[in-house]
């Protein structure tokens, strides 16, 4: 007998009014609207998007270390400001470490503090030892060439230095741009779902000149939602 929903155990949905569902959430429609295109209720836009969102994480989990000329570079995602520390100082924000392989995929992480032990142990293991790596002078990227890696160039922000050369990070500033207008669009997320969210926005970014709905169909095809 064949199933009624290939793409999620135990579904109380069809697989047609799932594709439906899926169709709307690949071009990013908020959950309030798509309940009202599909019928179907908001608890369960919500429920199904959070598990998308699940196998959006591991398949960015997956991916195979970066290489090439890459990027690298930290953020502050967050509501609360504390008035005279931005930057690096900013205070209740959550810091997320990112790599971008230039005209390709990025790669991020949430990280503790933006200390030289915590960076590095990341691009280590993300970055294939022959990459280029383009950075910003913070101290956390000192060292980089003593470990391995053989060509590290940076640009100065704190001297008004933005380009040098061939050398910037205008790629990995582009995604956090991307990520914190689509994030900004939520009104708040939770921090024990930001994760999710942020590797949605990490996936989307990496599928960005894909057919996302397709894309996401073979993944869960793959691995049914459950």
């Amino acid at each position: 007998m064949k199933p009624k929903n290939r793409y999620v155990f135990r579904a109380r949905i069809t697989e047609h009014v799932f594709r439906n569902f899926l169709s709307h959430f690949a071009v990013d429609i908020e959950a309030t609207k798509i309940a009202e295109l599909t019928g179907l209720n908001r608890n369960t836009v919500n429920r199904l998007a959070q598990l998308i969102r699940r196998r959006m994480a591991e398949d960015c989990e997956r991916q195979s270390p970066l290489g090439g000329e890459v990027e690298v570079d930290e953020s502050y995602f967050g509501p609360r400001r504390v008035r005279g520390k931005r930057g690096r100082g900013a205070a209740g924000k959550t810091i997320v470490f990112g790599v971008l392989k230039r005209n390709g995929r990025v790669y991020t992480e949430i990280i503790p503090d933006v200390k030289k032990r915590s960076l590095q142990a990341i691009i280590r293991g993300k970055v294939d030892i022959g990459s280029i790596i383009h950075s910003d002078g913070w101290r956390g990227y000192d060292g980089l060439v003593d470990v391995g890696y053989e060509k590290h160039f940076r640009v100065h922000h704190g001297k008004s230095e933005f380009v040098r050369g061939k050398s910037h990070i205008n790629g990995i500033e582009a995604f956090w741009s991307f990520a914190k207008v689509r994030l900004h669009r939520l009104k708040g997320i939770h921090k024990q779902t930001f994760y999710l969210h942020l590797k949605e926005c990490e996936w989307r970014f990496n599928h960005r000149q894909e057919n996302v709905y397709n894309v996401l169909l073979n993944l869960i095809r793959k691995t049914p939602l459950n």
